[in-house]
């Protein structure tokens, strides 16, 4: 069973940069792609970026947000820069399209105006 650990999350003031990390530990997920999705108090969880053959950006973060992984570290990360308040969330990474695994704790940002 694949366990994500989720990390990197903080207090940050708008402007400001952050860098997220996604470790899966218990199956390699090199084969299949990688998403982070976030979820802000009140609201539904929603897709932020993904990384396969290819990757993806909501539009709210495109050009912000970059999301790189390594495949040898069964890590992936969301570089975050030019942040927001609107930003603030709890951030999770799964599968994509798909979030069919099971949903790590989250790591916390807030960015404050």
């Amino acid at each position: 069973q694949v366990q994500l650990v989720e990390s990197g999350g903080g207090l940050v003031q708008a402007g400001g940069s952050l860098r997220l990390s996604c470790a899966a530990s218990g199956r390699t997920f090199s084969s299949f792609a990688m998403g982070w999705f976030r979820q802000a108090p009140g609201k539904e969880r929603e897709f932020v970026a993904a990384i396969g053959d290819s990757t993806w950006y909501a539009d709210s973060v495109k050009g912000r947000f970059t999301i790189t992984r390594d495949n040898a570290k069964n890590t992936v990360y969301l570089q975050m820069n030019s942040l927001k308040p609107e930003d603030t969330a709890v951030y999770y990474c799964n599968a994509y399209p798909s979030p069919t695994l099971s949903w790590g704790q989250g790591t916390q940002v807030t960015v404050s105006s």
